[in-house]
């Protein structure tokens, strides 16, 4: 069997879980990991018993629902591999339209800080030693990536999962990025006084309510960490109202926080804020749904 036949063939086995287009993508997914090409370079090769191997024990998995990011222990994001595991997130195309929004102010100038006094003379402006805290990181695709496009800032990310900050710490020395990872409980107050302040507070919390469950896709409800994505149905906001409180006291002046949201609940989102006392930018995603905010304390 040639790759383009492999190819074929786990594309018809995967429509058996998964939509059409859905199993085209996979498949040609596993044939680029498995042949270290790209599929237009495979197609009349062979395929070796040791890659047909590997390509069943595979397909057998993707058969149960279990992600295939998880299956090849990888994903991408923003341009970068990362490694994942069920004790992470997979990262979503959605985040990486709230780190190119933090990126792209900044490299245009239109995002200032007040730390100039610490910058050398000469340099250019998008080069501010600007200070950034992301909450709840698990894979750290958000702090890496935003260090990898910005290597002058000085990232931080948190988590309250061990076992997800050493997937991140591996990350982030795959990718050749420096982040101060910290195990912490970002819940509950009293560690906050073990962070510092900072010019950009971003955060990718849990944020689905246990009632919307019953909408998602097995291979999420499976396979995906529950504590990264659930909260209680009668305190959904838990995480940005927390957010909130924490930024009004370890935010620098003019400085802001970013953050994905749910996209059912971006009134009240914006309403918590607001009401905290934060001008609040509402943005949709590239499908149109509310999923991310801007929010800068009010200058008096």
């Amino acid at each position: 069997m040639n790759w383009q036949e492999q190819y074929q063939h786990l594309r018809q086995a995967l429509t058996a879980v998964h939509a059409a287009s859905e199993a085209e993508a996979m498949a040609a997914m596993v044939v680029e990991f498995v042949g270290k090409k790209k599929i237009q370079q495979l197609k009349q090769e062979i395929v070796d018993d040791e890659a047909t191997t590997q390509i069943n024990g595979i397909l057998r998995q993707l058969l149960t629902h279990r992600p295939l990011q998880y299956v090849l222990n990888e994903a991408w994001f923003y341009g970068l591999k990362f490694e994942v595991n069920e004790s992470v997130l997979i990262p979503r195309p959605e985040t990486e339209e709230l780190v190119d929004w933090i990126v792209k102010e900044i490299e245009s100038g239109k995002w200032k800080v007040e730390n100039k006094a610490t910058q050398p003379h000469h340099s250019p402006p998008d080069s501010y030693r600007v200070t950034i805290l992301d909450i709840g990181t698990g894979s750290g695709c958000i702090p890496i990536a935003l260090k990898k496009n910005l290597p002058s800032a000085n990232v931080s990310a948190i988590d309250v999962c061990s076992e997800a900050l050493h997937v991140a710490i591996t990350n982030a020395v795959n990718n050749e990025t420096e982040i101060n990872f910290q195990l912490l409980d970002f819940l509950n107050e009293s560690n906050w006084d073990q962070l510092g302040k900072y010019d950009i507070i971003i955060s990718n919390p849990p944020y689905i309510k246990a009632t919307e469950a019953s909408t998602m896709s097995e291979h999420v409800l499976e396979y995906e960490p529950h504590k990264a994505l659930f909260v209680p149905d009668e305190d959904a906001l838990l995480f940005y109202r927390k957010i909130a409180d924490f930024a009004l006291q370890h935010l620098n002046s003019n400085g802001a926080v970013y953050l994905e949201i749910n996209q059912q609940l971006g009134k009240e989102t914006v309403d918590l804020f607001q009401q905290k006392g934060f001008e609040v930018e509402l943005r949709n995603d590239m499908s149109g749904n509310e999923r991310m905010i801007k929010a800068i304390v009010m200058s008096e």
